[in-house]
């Protein structure tokens, strides 16, 4: 019996309400541009803190969170989104480069395996902050909805669920939704009610063991909310890449020369770069650009253990952030930027003074991430930053 199911209660947008999801920008501000540009954007509901409104009365997430139901029935009555009742989203991202393929369907929150001893066909392995997940409990809990979905990899039929893809999105005519993101890419959803195809589609993304690829948060807080089944887009491998996530430090804890030498007391190998640095190539070597200072490269400490303990990721954790600098990963000195923003930006944001260090790290690539999932082993926090992502507020379903 597969593990994908219809959405029950969908409400699919009629245009202008698609967004980003909610992780994945380095500054609030941005959300709050976003929101006053197009307020129709799912944003508005997703994080109703960041609305100009709620900024100007210094409400906190809680606090707006009655808001953020009120603007859905808004939109919802006037006609934003359209019901449709028991269907799967066939989804495509079309890119200058790249067309990747899923679909919008539910999954069994009962399925998310978090160790090797723990049954389940969903593997989440990688830690998450606490924070975050009570805000998806709290948003779902007072709106009723989800609004974005979680990302899975389809590790064991992905071939046979591409080809499917490919070859609907190819005969179904124009899409129920199309929506253009930030980066130029065409988003469009077909919407394919209980039938043969929605069957087919649905056995083929249920038919092995899924990877969250993205929306860690957003799945615990399906199980903490007690959610029966969970919002997804199940993908392929052959439509995602993995681009670096990279992390900017505010405030130093010592003066920047003790940080390089704990680095080199650690087994680290410190060499000065000419320029600014760019995101490395060779996974065992990070980039760090430092206020004052400059770029380096950092060859890491050899790590012990599994494929996870050698990862740089996990590296500059240990012995960057809590050795050196005594910082818990947690800590909000501590912003991850994921793959959407370049080099040059993090650099600028240490130039300008709104940062004292940049981590630029190299990412980790499909296969070891496949790889270590199928293994039940933990991925480091923000260590994958998938691309395409999912949309949010194209498909939302009712709880």
């Amino acid at each position: 019996m597969s593990v994908a199911h219809p959405i029950d209660h969908a409400w699919v947008s009629t245009g202008g309400t698609g967004a980003q999801n909610y992780d994945e920008f380095a500054d609030d501000a941005e959300i709050t541009a976003i929101i006053t540009q197009n307020p129709a954007s799912a944003l508005a509901i997703e994080m109703p803190h960041r609305h100009p409104d709620a900024v100007a009365a210094g409400q906190t997430f809680t606090q707006a969170l009655p808001d953020a139901a009120r603007r859905l029935r808004q939109a919802q009555e006037a006609g934003a989104y359209r019901p449709v009742e028991r269907a799967i989203g066939v989804y495509r991202i079309s890119g200058a480069d790249s067309v990747a393929y899923g679909v919008f369907c539910m999954i069994d929150t009962d399925q998310i395996s978090t160790s090797a001893d723990e049954p389940g066909l969903v593997i989440r392995n990688e830690d998450v902050f606490v924070e975050k997940v009570r805000e998806r409990v709290a948003l779902a809990e007072a709106t009723g909805h989800l609004l974005s979905p979680v990302l899975l990899l389809q590790s064991g039929r992905g071939e046979e669920l591409h080809t499917a893809l490919v070859e609907l999105t190819g005969r179904l005519g124009p899409a129920d939704v199309t929506d253009i993101d930030q980066a130029g890419r065409r988003h469009e959803v077909w919407m394919l009610t209980e039938g043969a195809e929605a069957d087919r589609i649905l056995e083929l993304a249920g038919g092995g063991e899924l990877i969250v690829a993205d929306g860690n948060h957003r799945s615990l807080a399906a199980q903490i909310g007690g959610l029966p089944r969970f919002l997804a887009v199940v993908t392929t491998p052959a439509s995602v890449v993995i681009r670096p996530y990279n992390r900017l430090v505010s405030e130093l804890t010592l003066p920047a020369e003790e940080v390089l030498e704990r680095l080199t007391a650690a087994g680290g190998q410190v060499e000065p770069l000419s320029g600014r640095p760019e995101v490395p190539t060779d996974r065992d070597v990070v980039h760090l650009y430092l206020s004052q200072r400059g770029g380096y490269a950092v060859r890491l400490p050899a790590g012990e253990g599994s494929i996870v303990d050698r990862m740089a990721h996990t590296i500059v954790e240990r012995e960057l952030f809590r050795d050196a600098l005594g910082l818990d990963p947690g800590d909000k000195r501590i912003t991850y930027v994921g793959g959407d923003y370049p080099a040059s930006w993090l650099c600028d944001e240490v130039d300008a003074g709104r940062a004292q260090l940049a981590v630029l790290i190299a990412p980790v690539s499909v296969d070891d991430f496949v790889q270590v999932n199928l293994a039940r082993l933990k991925m480091p926090r923000k260590s994958t930053w998938f691309t395409p992502k999912a949309r949010a507020g194209l498909v939302l379903a009712a709880l």
